[in-house]
């Protein structure tokens, strides 16, 4: 059975009050790879009502008083993604669909959506106590730069007016807070919950042993206070051995506590195995896009040891790898094939990284993941543990369920890892057994002064992976590829390194159709260099394309076979002084330009 979604549903089931409303930017999916699905079963398990008010209209409260005053709470989110990343390319312009809404449509939720719905329940309700959370709350945590305004903004306690952020995946913490309101607690005191922000005007709920973070006028006052601000947050994301963190606002400190600690994996299990109706509500006639990617996946993991520079994982998830039993996931996979949908297919067995299955090292039970040290960067670490044989026996046994024909990975494979596993087994049975033709991996550059900035490993590696993928490839009988994920215009990238990528992926008849240009988004060490012109964790100065055309004939340069880019690959070329890849010569990009057709 679905949630409530409108008053009836809480006549019909005789509620006269419901304990919380979550409102979301996202129409309605109750399956667990839905922030919104899981935060509403687990307070559900935990004896809480739930209503579900979904992409309410936010130009009145009307909608907002659905389901009347709730007795403890509203629970906001943005959805699955930030709104403005939802909303806008890394070129500003309006995307023209939307995987999260209703037949694809966009239109149905506001720039900045966690502001626009906390001050309309505020409107509404001013007493009622509203807790936000998600991907948009989880980064804009703190001062952060906003690409979309250009501008360091404060944290979203601020901005929203609302009273405490749950931040990171937030099981915990959510239901931790909600026992506390339903024991009587007023909201402002519900000040040292782990996985929690909140304001406060009274030192004495600032903990003694707290990091004092610049202000937020001093971070806007001077970029490289802010990249030293942003460093402390960097090295204080890990539930064992981070600090809270106080940011100072005229008068007003936003604490942040520690993150929650990860889950346990009975507790991961039973997280995945709440009742969910793993589809969309039927009141979507048009059905929900992003339905069709995850309704016969199965995520068996969380966190990533990978720590690239340009991702928010290690804010939001965390880096200790958390993963479900092979025995919860085999149920999930038994009860996704009497679907009446099912084809044969399961599209994907993995996670943020699907063969992160095993935690980094036992030391991570006690001491929580390294401060100051990556398990893969710059090289392997000696106490990564590296072994693919719980993941792969998880693929054996899925691939002899009656009824299955074939199990894919879709989900990123770090090739490094793989590539650090001294027994071949795992890498020739991904080969033989779970690609559907290609196989995707993120590279990311060629260059290695850019995979340095990116935290990814040298381009060398890359290399010897591809090697092996061939070669088995061919010991199989396969005709099965590559496909690079390539990055432009990432912080440190110069056209000149541009180049380089665009060389060799000619050199070796490569033919990118997506390419990903930098986008900077809230919680990541690129972001922080893109704003301030410096590695934060070094502060020496990094260069950053932020021109709009600059970053438009980076990417043209990857896409060097299309004709359409024929102009700014050109303008590229002779501003980095090398015509001399402007000709017939083997490396030559581009023609001369009389023999343009």
């Amino acid at each position: 059975m679905f949630l409530p979604v409108c008053k009836q549903d809480l006549i019909d089931r005789n509620i006269e009050q419901v304990d919380f409303v979550f409102v979301s930017g996202d129409a309605y999916v109750d399956h667990p790879s839905f922030a919104m699905a899981i935060i509403s079963r687990v307070l559900e398990a935990n004896g809480y009502t739930v209503a579900i008010l979904s992409q309410p209209r936010w130009d009145r409260i009307d909608d907002f008083c659905e389901f009347g005053e709730p007795r403890l709470g509203f629970l906001v989110s943005s959805g699955n993604l930030d709104s403005i990343v939802n909303h806008y390319t890394v070129s500003k312009h309006k995307r023209d669909y939307d995987y999260y809404s209703e037949g694809g449509k966009t239109g149905r939720r506001p720039d900045y959506a966690i502001r626009v719905y906390t001050q309309l329940i505020k409107k509404a309700y001013p007493k009622s106590p509203v807790i936000i959370g998600g991907i948009e709350a989880s980064l804009r945590r703190l001062a952060h730069y906003d690409y979309f305004k250009n501008t360091l903004k404060p944290s979203i306690l601020f901005e929203s007016g609302a009273d405490l952020i749950s931040y990171g995946m937030g099981e915990r913490s959510i239901v931790e807070v909600a026992d506390a309101l339903n024991s009587g607690l007023d909201i402002k005191d519900i000040i040292f919950v782990r996985g929690t922000v909140y304001k406060t005007k009274n030192k004495l709920y600032i903990p003694d042993d707290a990091i004092i973070l610049p202000s937020f006028k001093e971070d806007k006052e001077d970029k490289i206070t802010y990249a030293k601000s942003f460093k402390i947050q960097y090295d204080n994301t890990d539930p064992y051995s981070a600090k809270t963190l106080v940011e100072e606002y005229d008068g007003v400190w936003v604490v942040e506590n520690p993150p929650q600690y990860p889950l346990s994996q009975d507790e991961l299990d039973n997280v995945y195995e709440l009742p969910y109706e793993r589809t969309y509500h039927p009141m979507y006639k048009e059905g929900v896009p992003a339905i069709n990617e995850v309704k016969f996946s199965l995520a068996i993991n969380r966190g990533c040891l990978g720590s690239c520079s340009f991702c928010s994982l290690n804010f939001h998830q965390g880096r200790i790898i958390q993963s479900r039993s092979k025995e919860s996931i085999i149920r999930e996979a038994k009860q996704m094939i009497n679907d009446p949908d099912f084809k044969g297919y399961i599209h994907d067995v993995g996670g943020p990284t699907a063969n992160f299955y095993i935690k980094a090292c036992s030391k991570q039970d006690k001491f929580g993941a390294c401060v100051n040290k990556k398990c893969l960067f710059p090289k392997k670490c000696q106490n990564l543990q590296v072994s693919h044989k719980e993941y792969l026996d998880i693929l054996r046994a899925l691939r002899n369920l009656k009824g299955v024909k074939k199990v894919f990975i879709r989900s990123g494979i770090r090739y490094d890892y793989l590539m650090y596993d001294k027994d071949d087994e795992f890498f020739n049975e991904l080969v033989k057994y779970h690609i559907s033709g290609q196989l995707r991996v993120a590279p990311e550059h060629i260059s290695d002064k850019v995979l340095k900035l990116m935290q990814k490993p040298s381009f060398k590696l890359y290399e010897d992976f591809t090697k092996k993928f061939y070669e088995i490839n061919k010991k199989n009988n396969l005709n099965q590829y590559i496909v690079p994920y390539l990055m432009s215009s990432h912080p440190g990238s110069e056209l000149s390194d541009a180049i380089i990528m665009a060389v060799y992926l000619k050199k070796n008849h490569i033919h990118v159709d997506q390419v990903q240009d930098f986008y900077p988004t809230p919680g990541t060490l690129s972001t922080c260099m893109y704003y301030t012109g410096v590695d934060p964790r070094t502060l020496e100065k990094v260069y950053t394309a932020v021109n709009p055309h600059e970053k438009a004939m980076q990417r043209a340069l990857i896409q060097y076979y299309k004709k359409e880019n024929y102009d700014l690959i050109k303008e590229a070329l002779l501003k980095a002084g090398r015509s001399d890849l402007i000709g017939y010569g083997e490396d030559c990009l581009i023609k001369p330009a009389k023999f343009k057709k």
